[in-house]
């Protein structure tokens, strides 16, 4: 379990001269930096990036007045004491390291770099005795929520190797990087980190505690902050939401995410279909989200399996290869696989590797 922190956070508006002088002194150096770090994220690197981060992170966190900004807010809807939050603030630490990481994410790579790195032997394998360990969890979860064990596993597989890695940077450094030193998400992670901090209040855990992703991502299932507050549950009874080392309420917290993102039982998720003519490209250009029902799809060049409901909409993906390219009819659950990582990549790994888990549980 994690460390339990008591926090004692009450309202204060004690918001001393000196942050007010700090505020205006700052601001317009702010805002400069601001463009000239959007400016660099547009243009440059991810090495060259990081390089820069770390010169415009020179200067401590809570020289920064858009953090006290946010304290304020903190202090005004959340009733945290202010004095507590610049003491906590203190303590965290702006990493370039982590800018330079989400300026190049795996989801950039071509399908044919990305699919090998989740579907190898040894996530397939573990994928399986994941699930034989869990057998009972995952066939209550799929009682209770509709999801399919495999799809569970997969999504712990590929999200931490079934809780082998959940991360090593402090969630409180991470969320503060991208929050306050990294504008294309600012507002994103902002959102973020208010939902962190009202996240270990409720859940009494020390805020500079918990570590995860490079992005603020948590637990064997990696949820952001918002995700656990929403999706999060006790799925063993015990009192607690524990996502860092309880995987009975990763899986259960897992399979309400899909619920709750409208996962529809018994529905297929992807076909691979052919193409010809160049219309179809049509359809790849509407994007993941399905809209058009499968019988428009012929008219298109695209072959529609006879299994298929015709009335059912869907996309048209294609995926790159080092060869011809794959297309891949996706189905409304393959939608909902996106809400968990907003890529088709990512989806489609899980889908794929999802099967190959299950073929080798059901023949070991």
């Amino acid at each position: 379990m994690q460390q339990v922190y008591r926090p004692s956070f009450y309202h204060d508006k004690d918001i001393t001269d000196s942050f007010i002088g700090i505020i205006h002194e700052t601001y317009r150096l702010t805002i400069m930096k601001k463009r000239f770090f959007h400016l660099l994220t547009t243009l440059l690197p991810a090495t060259v990036l990081a390089s820069a981060s770390g010169s415009l992170m020179a200067k401590e966190l809570t020289d920064n007045p858009e953090l006290h900004t946010f304290i304020n807010k903190m202090v005004e809807q959340h009733q945290f004491n202010s004095k507590r939050l610049v003491r906590l603030f203190k303590q965290a630490k702006l990493q370039p390291d982590i800018v330079a990481a989400i300026s190049k994410p795996a989801e950039g790579k071509p399908w044919y770099q990305y699919r090998p790195i989740f579907l190898t032997e040894k996530r397939i394998k573990g994928g399986a005795s994941f699930w034989d360990e869990h057998a009972e969890t995952l066939a209550r979860a799929e009682q209770e929520y509709g999801v399919p064990a495999e799809i569970i596993v997969a999504i712990i597989g590929v999200e931490t190797r079934y809780g082998g890695y959940t991360g090593k940077h402090r969630v409180i450094d991470s969320l503060a990087t991208l929050a306050f030193d990294y504008p294309p998400r600012s507002k994103f992670f902002t959102s973020e980190l208010e939902q962190y901090l009202l996240m270990t209040r409720e859940e009494q855990i020390d805020p500079l505690s918990l570590k995860g992703s490079y992005a603020g991502a948590m637990g064997i299932p990696q949820f952001i902050s918002s995700s656990y507050r929403n999706y999060a549950v006790d799925f063993d009874h015990d009192g607690h939401r524990n996502l860092w080392d309880n995987p009975v309420d990763a899986i259960g917290s897992v399979a309400n995410y899909f619920k709750q993102h409208g996962w529809k039982p018994g529905e297929p998720i992807a076909v691979q279909t052919h193409v010809s003519g160049n219309k179809y490209r049509e359809l790849v250009k509407k994007g993941m989200k399905p809209q058009l029902p499968l019988a428009e799809f012929s008219g298109f060049g695209v072959q529609v399996p006879e299994q298929l409901d015709e009335n059912q909409p869907a996309a048209l993906l294609e995926f790159e290869t080092e060869g011809i390219p794959e297309f891949w009819l996706g189905l409304h659950n393959f939608y909902v696989i996106t809400r968990y990582n907003h890529s088709p990549l990512y989806a489609m790994a899980v889908y794929q590797l999802s099967n190959e888990i299950r073929k080798q549980w059901e023949h070991k």
